[in-house]
């Protein structure tokens, strides 16, 4: 009987790590946006009329800029604590 009960526990939790693992994966890919903004038939009639494609989204990120101002940051002196 115990052998049975270990069993069925160390199936639930083998379950639990697929659910998890499963989980996990469709939350990564959720979080991924598509590169640009997004198009649609609306957007496309505004290219037609104004020769221009404008977006609400923000910008992506500029990852240069930020490993700079990260350099920048920590090329700073630091002050001593008071003994």
């Amino acid at each position: 009987m115990a052998h049975v009960v270990s069993a069925l526990i160390w199936a639930g939790m083998g379950a639990m790590a697929v659910a998890a693992a499963v989980r996990l994966r469709q939350r990564l890919r959720d979080g991924r946006s598509p590169e640009g903004p997004e198009v649609d038939d609306d957007a496309v009639r505004r290219i037609l009329e104004t020769g221009r494609l404008t977006s609400s989204e923000e910008p992506p990120l500029d990852l240069e800029e930020i490993e700079e101002a990260e350099e920048r940051f920590w090329s700073e002196p630091w002050d001593e604590p008071d003994s």
